[in-house]
């Protein structure tokens, strides 16, 4: 790790591009390089090597030179005492889930999920592992209070929630979650380090789609989970060795080389996202938009509290018209992509209709379909102009609405 250490006592800028890096000693080089190799060098005499030893240098699915370098970086970055980095986000879930959860237990999870999440809370734990799950609206603690049972052993809530952005009070579930004797987790890909720390409210896990903002390229996957030491190792210990989701130096490297930008990006998606949001809301055509800047979003003030530098670029909005026409709408928009995932440099749009899996946990939002809408780091104004040119095509804006 770097022989100086860039902690909180530096800015989150010069965090975002000292920590976690130094200059190489073997070639001078004031980068770190991408350290490919899978096999380290071993002592002397091995015979007392623990093979299944976290974070050694022995073999990289044990812990690899650039996995190390981005964990101390996002460790600083988020405030909290250790990080583990693995393959994705879905990687780092599981981990939580694999690790702190056996036959029999409960989790309480907010309805509102990533798919991933979903269906190994209500599929593959309840049928493989005896693991049962309760889905509630975690923006109301009063839920979340009753759904618990005395073999609850993890509440994993998303805040922003994917893909309707509901916002969940972490410092007030962290209580209500410690007061029973469990763990809590929150989903922060949404939000970012940048945007919100959920360890310092109380959480005892950040986890984060590195994919996402932190790499913020679209080049590469990887998943972090943030918290205290002895839970961190627990997880290196049992999962990363043991499940073998490790991350590739390569894409470690990759993302390392995103999180030096992430505040100057994610300053830019969350003027951006703002500015979309409010453009949208103004819009006769459009039959909703949720965003948790936009101060007639009920749960403005939840969102203003612990997003601390702004509220990021995801919004979900629907249109007033037929199934169809959202389809027909995203075929004629010329700068924003119709893709999945989030985060990227560029705007992302993705249509979910009403046969999706989740719908009925909400239907009222899928009864037409809507979008979810990642708002990149272009120019405001183009970004709102391809919307404006797309509806006045469908016929969903006309000259007396411009």
């Amino acid at each position: 790790m770097s022989d100086i250490k860039f902690g909180e006592q530096y800015g989150f800028n010069t965090r975002a591009v000292h920590t976690g890096n130094d200059i190489d000693k073997e070639s001078g080089a004031i980068r770190r390089p991408i350290i490919m190799a899978n096999s380290y060098a071993l002592p002397y005499d091995p015979t007392d090597v623990n093979w299944s030893e976290a974070g050694k240098a022995l073999y990289t699915r044990n812990g690899g030179a650039n996995q190390g370098y981005l964990q101390e970086k996002l460790a600083a970055l988020e405030g909290s005492e250790d990080c583990v980095v693995l393959a994705t986000g879905v990687a780092a879930l599981s981990a939580i889930f694999f690790t702190f959860l056996e036959s029999g237990d409960h989790v309480v999870c907010s309805n509102i999920s990533y798919i991933a999440v979903y269906r190994l809370l209500t599929e593959l734990l309840p049928r493989k592992y005896n693991i049962k799950a309760t889905l509630v609206d975690t923006s109301d603690l009063e839920a979340i209070k009753a759904a618990i049972r005395p073999n609850t052993k993890l509440i994993h809530i998303e805040t922003p929630g994917n893909p309707t952005l509901n916002i969940s009070d972490i410092k007030e579930i962290a209580k209500i979650t410690h007061k029973h004797g469990a763990l809590l987790s929150v989903d922060n890909t949404f939000a970012s380090l940048y945007n919100q720390r959920p360890t310092s409210l109380g959480a005892d896990f950040s986890v984060e789609s590195l994919t996402k903002y932190i790499n913020g390229h679209g080049d590469a996957m990887g998943g972090a989970i943030l918290g205290s030491k002895v839970l961190i190792d627990k997880i290196r210990a049992e999962a990363m060795i043991n499940i073998g989701g490790a991350i590739s130096p390569f894409n470690a490297w990759l993302i390392m080389r995103g999180t030096v930008t992430l505040p100057l990006r994610m300053r830019q998606h969350n003027e951006n996202g703002l500015k979309v949001a409010q453009y949208l809301e103004a819009l006769p055509c459009v039959s909703f938009v949720a965003y948790p800047g936009l101060e007639s979003n009920p749960q403005y003030e939840t969102a203003k509290k612990q997003m601390i530098n702004g509220f990021s670029g995801v919004l979900s909005f629907g249109l007033k018209t037929d199934f169809s026409t959202h389809n027909t709408f995203v075929s004629h928009l010329k700068v924003i992509t119709s893709a999945v995932s989030l985060g990227h440099d560029e705007s992302l749009i993705v249509f979910l209709g009403p046969e999706d899996e989740r719908q009925y946990l909400y239907p009222e939002a899928f009864h037409n379909g809507f979008f979810r809408f990642s708002v990149g780091i272009e120019d405001a104004e183009d970004i709102i102009e391809d919307i404006r040119q797309a509806l006045t095509t469908v016929g969903l804006l006309g000259p007396l609405l411009l």
